[in-house]
């Protein structure tokens, strides 16, 4: 098996505190300071999608990736201070910014309009990696993978940008550069080169599940989701309320209301997922969880949509159908709710659920729970 073998140097530059470091610690001195990394790995072809380079601080991660992908590794920009994220990726179409976004799993637009330095650590990641990904076509080698976020945001993130990729919603290949071992199985990758001990393997271990519980919940749950949502509206004080929980983490919220006038109807009003935890399906997940719960009670479920990632799920599933689409219209204020804002004036398609859900190897719910 061929070797890839890097040899790095640097000066050592003389001074009284070097020479005292060198007697107290027994440190030899040359006029360079050399280390060598080496891993015995073939020839990468086009047959992969996803590569890890992985491996503690100071292993050499980073020296060999730059020999693998030369002048491929991504080296991050800085952001402008005064404009959105939006508008932070040059002259790329305004649909191909929220397809790249969605696909990394930072599908809130309340926070595309606002500038980089505002967002959260875990935000910042996502579109730093989206503008990684925007360069399209090729391989994309990204440095420090998933280091400035916890490992709850780690594992989604990595998730999400596997379903990105391997979906085709993101048109290149992606070698992973990180210290994390935890992101390996949430990011699937067609092989791994580990430097703790220096060997390639080839793999794509399957991702574990996400095990949701969806509970019913008062309407004081909606305070922690409501600024995600992009209509920023009030609740209905007549909607049913559920939280899904993950490992004891509420990550999503979704109300129901009846149809006036149409006994046994319902429609999904509010569906959102928390920015950590978006890009996995964890909100289209309790969408049709909570619209099987309904359907087992007799009900008829519609939503309307506007987000594209939840149009394009419906469009695609054989559980809904699409019972209208509106394209135009003029924005107005609902008289009844203050500061509500209704889907007139924006493309939305309605669904209606159809049931027949069959059991998702990826996620696992249950119904059962009492109001919190």
């Amino acid at each position: 098996m061929p070797c890839v073998d890097v040899r790095v140097q640097c000066p050592v530059f003389d001074s009284f505190r070097v020479q005292q470091i060198a007697g107290m610690f027994d440190v030899p001195l040359a006029e360079r300071a050399v280390q060598r990394f080496r891993v015995e790995m073939p020839e990468l072809d086009d047959d992969w999608k996803i590569g890890l380079v992985v491996g503690p601080s100071g292993s050499g991660k980073s020296t060999i990736a730059r020999r693998l992908f030369a002048g491929r590794l991504y080296r991050r920009q800085p952001w402008p201070q005064d404009r959105a994220v939006i508008d932070g990726f040059g002259e790329l179409p305004v649909r191909r910014i929220i397809g790249l976004l969605t696909a990394v799993g930072f599908s809130s637009p309340p926070s595309w309009v606002k500038p980089y330095h505002v967002l959260s650590n875990g935000e910042r990641f996502r579109c730093d990696l989206a503008r990684a990904l925007s360069r399209g076509g090729g391989v994309v080698a990204f440095d420090e993978f998933t280091s400035v976020v916890d490992r709850n945001v780690a594992r989604v993130a990595s998730a999400a940008i596997a379903k990105g990729i391997r979906g085709g919603r993101i048109g290149c290949r992606l070698a992973a550069v990180t210290c994390h071992y935890d992101v390996t199985e949430w990011l699937q990758p067609d092989w791994v080169v580990d430097m703790a001990t220096a060997t390639f393997q080839r793999r794509c271990l399957p991702r574990p599940p996400i095990e949701l519980e969806i509970v019913c919940c008062r309407r004081r749950a909606w305070e922690a989701f409501k600024r995600h949502h992009y209509l920023s509206g009030s609740l209905s004080t007549a909607a049913r309320c559920f939280l899904a929980l993950w490992e004891g983490v509420p990550v999503a919220f979704c109300a129901t209301v009846s149809l006036i006038g149409k006994k046994g109807r319902w429609r999904i009003s509010r569906i959102v997922t928390l920015p950590d935890y978006q890009g996995i399906g964890i909100g289209t997940a309790v969408t049709e969880a909570v619209a099987e719960l309904h359907r087992g009670q007799g009900h008829r479920v519609n939503v309307t949509a506007g987000h594209p990632a939840l149009i394009a799920h419906c469009r695609r599933s054989p559980r809904w159908r699409a019972v209208g689409v509106r394209k135009s219209g003029a924005r107005r204020a609902d008289r009844f709710l203050r500061g509500y804002r209704s889907a007139v004036g924006r493309a939305v398609v309605s669904f209606e659920y159809l049931g027949d859900r069959r059991a998702d190897p990826i996620f696992r719910s249950s119904s059962e729970g009492q109001p919190t």
